[in-house]
């Protein structure tokens, strides 16, 4: 589904957090994971229409390592706090390396037991550079769909009902 936000409702609203939905008469709890999107009812959160059904659509979250140049030397570089094993830094040595100012590279080895590793990029490295690692993991929402909603309770104030006989009573 694609969602906007409703104009009258500036609560932050997390991922996960069980909603209530309407499409047209139907209504369900569901707790969606909320993402970016590339391609007069009361207290409304949000808006929107619902997206074709397509096998291919896909939610990815990302997670960025990051590490700091220990030695430079041209166009490469010892980067250490990524890892701190010799065994992560062979498993992620076909990944794709990015700075921060915009530098390029790859990882050549893997340096000693403590995760330290040789670098190459496609430019010299200023020494204030971060270097970083973005990797990407797909997601998948959790089956919380309940068809049962019970309808909204009414907002009528509850006031304390008087009995005329105690009133003549007193």
């Amino acid at each position: 589904m694609l969602v906007r936000r409703h104009p009258g409702n500036t609560e932050p609203i997390k991922s996960k957090e069980e909603l209530v939905f309407q499409c047209g008469f139907r209504r369900f709890r569901a707790s969606p994971i909320f993402s970016q999107h590339t391609s007069g009812m009361q207290d409304l959160v949000a808006t929107g229409s619902l997206l074709k059904v397509d096998p291919d659509r896909v939610i990815v979250k990302r997670i960025v390592l990051s590490g700091h140049p220990f030695k430079i030397l041209r166009k490469t570089a010892v980067v250490r706090y990524m890892f701190f094993n010799r065994e992560d830094v062979l498993w992620f040595k076909p990944v794709e390396l990015r700075t921060k100012w915009g530098r390029r590279g790859h990882i050549k080895e893997a340096l000693g037991t403590h995760g330290h590793m040789k670098c190459v990029f496609d430019n010299q490295l200023p020494s204030q550079d971060t270097i970083l690692m973005h990797l990407y993991k797909r997601v998948y929402p959790h089956w919380t769909f309940d068809p049962h909603v019970p309808e909204p309770a009414s907002w009528v104030k509850n006031e304390a009902v008087v009995n005329p006989e105690e009133i003549e009573m007193e």
